[in-house]
Parts: structure tokens; C-alpha cells; sequence
């Protein structure tokens, strides 16, 4: 035995859908956009050593990812992590 929903029933569910995205702001004004990034002073950036491309570069890559590799206790340390 199947069991139908009255027809009015999905109206209502879209109509309150558009009325709660309607109203209210979210994210705020645009007058305040980039006021962060305005605020921190400006650092040059650094001279650094030129990455090997190529080759020398897949060599590199090779041996960062499964020649040097030291197993410890804990989780796997993902290639960004500083510590």
C-alpha cells in the first residue's frame, strides 16, 4: 500500500524555502570589504633559490616522497606540516 502526500504539501516546502533565503542579510556590507588586507603592512618578498625544473626537479620530488621517509609513532605528517 502506497501512501500520497497532499498536493500542497511541496508548495509550502518551496515557498518557505524562498521566504528564508529572501530575508536577513548574511555576510554583511561592502563597505568594510578588504579592510583587513588594507590594515597589514606591506612586506617585500624574499630572493629564494631557484626550484630545479625537469628532471632534477621529479629527482627531488622522488626522494622527498619514498627515499627519505622516517616512520615514527603517531599519524603520517602530510608534506605541508612545519613541525
Amino acid at each position: 500500500r502506497q501512501r500520497h502526500l497532499p498536493l500542497c504539501a511541496p508548495h509550502s516546502y518551496y515557498l518557505s524555502v524562498v521566504l528564508a533565503l529572501v530575508m536577513g542579510k548574511v555576510h554583511g556590507s561592502l563597505a568594510r570589504a578588504g579592510k583587513v588586507r588594507g590594515q597589514t603592512p606591506k612586506v617585500a618578498k624574499q630572493d629564494k633559490k631557484k626550484v630545479p625544473k625537469g628532471r632534477a626537479g621529479k629527482r627531488i620530488k622522488y626522494n622527498r616522497r619514498f627515499v627519505n621517509v622516517v616512520v615514527g609513532l603517531g599519524k603520517k605528517r602530510s608534506p605541508n606540516a612545519n613541525t
